[in-house]
């Protein structure tokens, strides 16, 4: 029989409920889209913050603690449908069939390819609306109460931290799975040699992929004796030589490391990062595509093709992201002020808040009445820096 683990009790601290990896947001979400009382949830993140929940106890199917409130002391629990033994065995497929699954898992990340595999497998590892089943010996009739949602925002920390403890509440602890793939990989397959591969390291001494070519010195080009295209000189043309180099040398890393590859960009794109990366080459650009670069550079310096994205267009995200957004703004400070249009979150009269494509929100602050990038993006808009 598979023991209970016992998490410590978090201290208070002002931290997002949601959580910072996509796995534990989703966690955070089916509790949330369960719920059918808003004021619950935003006393649950205060309880979460200030903290009032105790040791959290976590078995296959259900989590448990203590929560600490002014007038008593409650009992949360959250159950979770447990995998069965034939989900166990398709999943287990899932994580050998690439040793890149593993080996995330054992450096606390849960690949969104393996979460999609086991779907396709008919297996749901996350939870989804309904699936979370929320208890608690307060009186309170919504579900989750508080103090039931206060667990539920801290497994997200939990989450956020061990990518096994959701397996853990789907019915396998890490040495237990670990040992079924380990016997698995003595199988004479591929896949299976594999995986013994990276379960014979250890999470800091995973096999290494080989080493990428030294990187290239703008002094060790060598253009001469090719003719620049157009009006560009010679310096124009040996930095265009280094940035292929240099986009060259990032797509073999993300063939190598299994890192994200270059994100295609349009011309503009390009031009505002040729122009951020090599300023030498502002005047041309600017020329070239006839138009101000510098805000451009401005958003590129702080989020990149994003960053770019944001200053220069809208777009329609799920309204739920907002709403979340929104409650906890509000839940950090209620006397803020907030109007919301597209993407965009205005705090007050001269912040505002820009949604990315990729969840990331970037701060902009109203200079001479307009709109300018503030700062680094945050996938959490309680933590942005101004």
């Amino acid at each position: 029989m598979t023991e209970a683990q016992g998490f410590p009790a978090f201290t208070a601290q002002h931290r997002s409920t949601r959580g910072r990896s996509w796995w534990a947001r989703a966690w955070v979400q089916a509790m949330e889209d369960t719920s059918l009382d808003a004021g619950q949830l935003r006393k649950g993140r205060r309880y979460a913050n200030s903290g009032q929940v105790g040791t959290i106890t976590i078995s296959p199917g259900r989590i448990a603690a203590t929560v600490y409130s002014p007038e008593d002391t409650y009992e949360s629990v959250v159950h979770v449908d447990q995998l069965s033994d034939d989900d166990w065995r398709r999943f287990r497929e899932q994580v050998a069939a690439r040793a890149g699954h593993i080996a995330a898992l054992l450096d606390g990340e849960m690949p969104h390819s393996l979460v999609e595999a086991a779907s396709d497998a008919g297996v749901t590892l996350l939870p989804g609306i309904g699936d979370l089943d929320p208890s608690c010996t307060c009186d309170a009739w919504e579900l989750p109460c508080q103090h039931a949602a206060a667990l539920c925002y801290q497994v997200a920390w939990l989450l956020d931290a061990d990518p096994f403890v959701l397996l853990l509440l789907r019915g396998h602890t890490r040495e237990a799975l670990l040992d079924e793939l380990q016997a698995s990989a003595a199988k004479p397959t591929e896949a299976g040699v594999a995986v013994a591969d990276v379960l014979a390291a250890t999470p800091g001494e995973l096999p290494e992929p080989p080493e990428l070519p030294a990187r290239v010195a703008l002094d060790e080009l060598a253009v001469a004796g090719i003719e620049p295209p157009g009006d560009l000189g010679p310096e124009a043309l040996q930095l265009l030589v280094l940035d292929a180099a240099r986009r060259a040398r990032s797509i073999l890393n993300a063939l190598l490391h299994g890192t994200a590859e270059p994100r295609p960009l349009d011309e503009w794109q390009d031009a505002v990062r040729l122009a951020t990366d090599f300023p030498q080459l502002v005047t041309t650009l600017t020329e070239s595509t006839g138009r101000d670069l510098a805000p451009g550079i401005h958003a590129w310096q702080y989020g990149g093709a994003p960053g770019l994205d944001v200053l220069e267009h809208t777009w329609t995200p799920d309204p739920a992201e907002l709403n979340r957004a929104r409650t906890e703004l509000l839940a950090a400070d209620d006397d803020l002020t907030i109007s919301a249009s597209a993407n965009q979150l205005t705090l007050g009269v001269d912040v505002q808040l820009r949604l990315d494509r990729d969840g990331r929100w970037h701060p902009y602050r109203l200079v001479d009445e307009v709109w300018s990038p503030a700062g680094p993006p945050s996938k959490d808009p309680l933590v942005v820096e101004w």
